[in-house]
């Protein structure tokens, strides 16, 4: 049996900034097309601003926010075409690891997933 491809560094980074639930949260700030500084960001979710931070950079380094610099504020956002591309390699990961029931054998011992 061989196993099934490790996702990519990028995907790796997505599913790490989705894993806090503090981090799910803070995306919910974003809703609409949203741009906001760490600053109020921590406010709105009633966090420290360098706690606050660090979960904004690990969210932009996962693809699912983007950052612009206006003079010595750092405005983020959300990154759709950055979250639409992670979930595709998500899908495809998946569907390579774990094929749907009648798209591969369903023998347990040819299924890396199980």
């Amino acid at each position: 049996m061989t196993a099934p491809a490790q996702p990519d560094d990028q995907l790796q980074d997505f599913l790490k900034a989705l894993a806090s639930e503090t981090r799910q949260q803070l995306m919910l700030h974003f809703t609409g097309g949203v741009e906001l500084t760490v600053g109020e960001v921590a406010e709105r979710a009633g966090l420290g601003q360098s706690t606050t931070s660090e979960h904004l950079s690990l969210l932009r380094r996962g693809g699912l926010l983007t950052s612009t610099r206006d003079g010595k504020l750092v405005r983020y956002r959300t990154n759709t075409e950055g979250i639409t591309e992670r979930l595709t390699q998500l899908q495809g990961y998946l569907v390579s690891c774990c094929p749907p029931q009648g798209a591969s054998s369903t023998n347990p011992s040819t299924n890396p997933c199980g």
